[in-house]
């Protein structure tokens, strides 16, 4: 990842959007219980945290394959 890139993912102010996702319910109620131990204000956090760390792990490991010269803007 580009310096430039991982700038804009540490700045607190980027724009948002609001997604729908249908995750089972007691799943989120484990998500409300983890989240203040791991230090989250609460569950949706956590969540976006787990979501930011998969997809970070993706984009390293196809860093420099064909499929990132494809998908690049």
């Amino acid at each position: 990842m580009k310096a430039e890139d991982l700038r804009k993912r540490f700045d607190k102010n980027r724009p948002m959007t609001t997604i729908t996702i249908r995750i089972p319910e007691d799943v989120i109620e484990d998500l409300k219980r983890v989240a203040p131990l791991l230090g989250f204000s609460g569950y949706q956090p956590l969540v976006r945290a787990y979501i930011g760390q998969g997809l970070r792990g993706c984009l390293k490991s196809f860093e420099g394959s064909n499929f990132m010269l494809i998908a690049s803007p």
